[in-house]
């Protein structure tokens, strides 16, 4: 009996977690000042969810996103900046001198939120459910800028993951929903992040 009892308790618990991650609303994350912040602050508006670094080859995407966030946030559009120092270290210091160079080279005015792990055991819950939604789909070798990118991991061998966040400035798409529509790999255009962007903001 009481290992029927036990099974069960954990039947509920893992329906209780499976409704609780139908959206990225059910996320509680820490902001720039150190305060827990619920997603369900952004219900109803188009968000990007990026994982950043400031001395990462593709840091100067900053200026494409703070574009893109511009041309499009009186629609609706947000971008979510979370800085990560998993990727060769590319992220150092504090989240305030991060915001204090993202404010100085590229005028970002996005929301920027506390440092995090986006891989491993200390992952954000909230990027274990990205990675979950939404697996890695691999890089197309027929693209040369993709194969460069490729050819510049430095272990090859990770790409092997469905899950894991292979590098700075992966991008998830949601829509008004809360649902995670599309994964952007770092390389990928910003002229198909920006109308895979504008199809969501018409809904």
């Amino acid at each position: 009996m009481k290992i029927k009892m036990i099974f069960f308790a954990l039947l509920l618990a893992f329906a209780a977690q499976s409704k609780a991650q139908n959206s990225v609303y059910d996320f509680e994350v820490k902001d720039a000042d150190g305060k827990m912040v619920s997603l369900n602050a952004y219900k109803g508006k188009v968000l990007l969810i990026v994982n950043t670094a400031t001395k990462c080859g593709f840091t100067p995407q900053y200026k494409a996103l703070q574009a893109l966030y511009e041309k499009y946030s009186d629609a609706g559009f947000v971008i979510l900046d979370f800085p990560c120092n998993q990727f060769g270290a590319q992220a150092p210091g504090t989240i305030e001198e991060i915001h204090q160079f993202c404010t100085d080279h590229y005028s970002v005015t996005f929301p920027q939120f506390d440092k995090i792990e986006v891989n491993g055991k200390d992952a954000s819950p909230l990027y274990q459910y990205l990675k979950r939604v939404q697996m890695y789909n691999g890089f197309d070798m027929t693209d040369p800028e993709q194969r460069k990118t490729y050819d510049a991991l430095p272990n090859k061998s990770e790409v092997k993951s469905t899950l894991d966040i292979r590098w700075n400035f992966t991008k998830f798409l949601i829509d008004r929903e809360g649902r995670v529509v599309k994964r952007f790999e770092p390389k990928e255009k910003i002229d198909d992040i920006e109308q895979a962007v504008k199809n969501l903001l018409k809904k």
